[in-house]
């Protein structure tokens, strides 16, 4: 079944956290650890999305380069073709994608304006708290059966 993405919004924030395509990877990498996340939107104005650079695509330039590409530019490291979705994707949908273009990260458009990103996390979470809340109604409803029954 699954709920649209803007729930998952609603409950997480819409904030994105950006850097320009000029920025340097070293740049980048410190506004990861200081944010505590695992992507950052490549946006020059905050608005177009232009790429997504994750914190695999630093280690793996850095595997093939060495520590000197921390200089280089966010632009040539990110991923370009950007996989995007709209308030009104499903979660299900959502996940289906992730899982089949191994992606962690879905940036969120409205009328091709960044509006929000989605993380396998935040899914996952979604999901969890969607759980308890099911076993606290399915403990509610037994034990309130029970005292009826007793009676």
């Amino acid at each position: 079944m699954g709920v649209p993405v803007s729930v998952i919004l609603g409950r997480k924030g819409d904030e994105v956290a950006t850097i320009t395509p000029t920025a340097t990877l070293a740049e980048a990498a410190t506004a990861l650890t200081d944010r505590g996340i695992g992507a950052l939107v490549v946006s020059t104005d905050g608005v177009a999305v232009e790429g997504v650079l994750s914190e695999r695509d630093i280690v793996r330039e850095m595997a093939r380069q060495g520590p000197a590409v921390l200089e280089e530019p966010v632009s040539m490291a990110m991923t370009g073709d950007v996989t995007t979705c709209r308030r009104d994707t499903s979660t299900n949908e959502l996940i289906a994608i992730m899982t089949e273009e191994r992606i962690r990260h879905v940036p969120v458009l409205d009328d091709d304006r960044l509006a929000g990103i989605v993380s396998i996390g935040d899914i996952v979470k979604w999901r969890m708290d969607e759980l308890a809340d099911e076993g606290q109604r399915l403990r509610e409803y037994v034990t309130g059966s029970q005292l009826l029954s007793a009676e």
